[in-house]
């Protein structure tokens, strides 16, 4: 990181930052092109390491792309507030962002798969337990993603 007074390295403020955000951003490499989605995601944590997971139809580019290229980028952004100044030039932002690199899994197991939509509830809802039915299980895609790299910064 090319500004290291902007880094946050503490992991209680990581991951304070990371439960209260709601959109991850993963970026796919996708012969040639670079594809972004937006997606709710929950997570969970063993130690420092993080897994994210957000779901999708069983079908589409995003799905695809998980099973042939499964190394991607992620991105979380919040606390954004204009920070004015006498010229334009002067002008900046206060903000905090996490980015990284992992793998990305296509979740079939129906334990982890009820897992991870709880942890993505929880990330919307602030509850931790659901009902899922077998059929809506069975047709719904669930992707972990398990972080390689990862860093914050803010301002």
């Amino acid at each position: 990181m090319r500004r290291s007074d902007r880094e946050i390295t503490d992991q209680r403020e990581l991951e304070a930052f990371i439960s209260r955000e709601t959109i991850l951003r993963v970026a796919f490499y996708d012969r040639g092109e670079i594809y972004i989605v937006p997606v709710n995601y929950g997570y969970l944590t063993v130690g420092e390491r993080y897994s994210f997971y957000f779901h999708g139809a069983c079908a589409g580019r995003k799905y695809e792309l998980a099973g042939t290229e499964p190394s991607v980028g992620f991105e979380i952004d919040g606390r954004y507030k204009l920070l004015e100044g006498e010229t334009a030039c002067r002008f900046s932002a206060a903000f905090q962002s996490v980015t990284g690199t992992g793998k990305l899994h296509l979740v079939e197991d129906r334990e982890e798969k009820r897992r991870g939509l709880d942890a993505i509830m929880k990330q919307a809802t602030e509850t931790a337990e659901w009902d899922y039915e077998d059929r809506t299980l069975g047709r719904t895609a669930v992707f972990r993603l398990d972080v390689e790299k990862i860093s914050c910064k803010a301002k």
